[in-house]
């Protein structure tokens, strides 16, 4: 166990980074406002206070930030950990993916001082679980399964302003709870297409397990909870939309009207779910058991499996 004694970002790449107090860890993303962040496979870079401070007893004056590096901390020499060593610090879980890189002989610090410790002792990293990060924070080693929490929400003008008990949304709690999930976060929304797509990414960027969505999926013109959906996922998962219409279909015709999709968007897999209590229930009790494993491959808890 360590901590963590800088977090440091630039705007610009070729730049030295700066210090700052907090920073917010983007799923699949790295670090908000910091060059380097992006949908590949260095977010985030680390290295070791040690390394910093060796570098400095030969005489160089190097703040932290000067090599490149996002997070400081003590505890550790980062380059001993093999690719796939996960990193914890409070709710941000990060993966190792690359020791050390090549050194590009123009970037600032190796300009200055004819040197740079990056690329032989710093590792790089992606963002697995998201949140918040300040100067203080312990960082750990990382041997436990991400956890398994999800987020409701329930589309509904009449919900959002009070006029309408959220039943669906009750029903859809008491069923994620008895199958072992914790609940992260639970909302009602008016049936406005922004403000759906902006909470749907928020749940994304945290990295939560699951997210259901319940109500805004018929023909109604302020139905919009699928094209919310589409637009933030990165890919589409229409089986299990599919299945649960074939399920609903052996109990009511109506079941060809609802539009409900299914997909995921970054580390987070997204459920719609119709509006109805008695249609929630159905749907989930069909879809529920299989879903767990469905998240444990987009995690990277297991692997694809065949059936003998």
């Amino acid at each position: 166990m360590g901590r963590i004694h800088a977090l440091c970002i630039s705007e610009k790449k070729g730049t030295l980074k700066k210090p700052v107090e907090k920073a917010r860890f983007i799923v699949e993303h790295g670090i908000e406002g910091d060059a380097h962040a992006g949908r590949w496979h260095r977010q985030v870079s680390f290295l070791g206070l040690g390394e910093i401070e060796d570098f400095r007893k030969r005489g160089a004056k190097v703040d932290f930030g000067a090599f490149g590096e996002n997070i400081v901390a003590d505890g550790f020499h980062f380059k001993e950990f093999p690719v796939g060593t996960r990193l914890k610090a409070g709710d941000v879980v990060f993966e190792i993916t690359q020791i050390g890189k090549k050194c590009h002989q123009g970037c600032a610090i190796f300009q200055q001082v004819g040197d740079c410790i990056m690329p032989r002792e710093g590792v790089f990293g992606r963002v697995l679980r998201g949140g918040t990060l300040k100067v203080g924070d312990e960082l750990s080693l990382f041997t436990g399964k991400l956890p398994l929490d999800a987020a409701i929400i329930t589309a509904s003008d009449k919900g959002s302003k009070g006029e309408r008990e959220d039943v669906s949304g009750d029903t859809v709690e008491r069923l994620l709870k008895e199958a072992g999930y914790t609940l992260a976060d639970r909302t009602i929304l008016p049936d406005e297409q922004s403000e759906l797509e902006a909470t749907l990414r928020g749940y994304a960027d945290r990295g939560i397990a699951l997210v259901l969505t319940t109500g805004g999926t018929g023909f109604s013109p302020r139905d919009v909870t699928p094209e919310a959906t589409i637009a933030v996922c990165d890919r589409m998962a229409p089986g299990i939309a599919e299945a649960m219409r074939v399920k609903s279909l052996a109990i009511t015709p109506r079941a060809m009207l609802s539009r409900t999709a299914a997909g995921i968007a970054k580390r987070t897999l997204i459920v719609n779910l119709p509006g109805s209590p008695k249609a929630v229930t159905e749907c989930l009790g069909f879809i529920l058991p299989t879903l767990k494993h469905g998240i444990d491959i987009l995690r990277g808890e297991t692997s694809e499996c065949a059936r003998k």
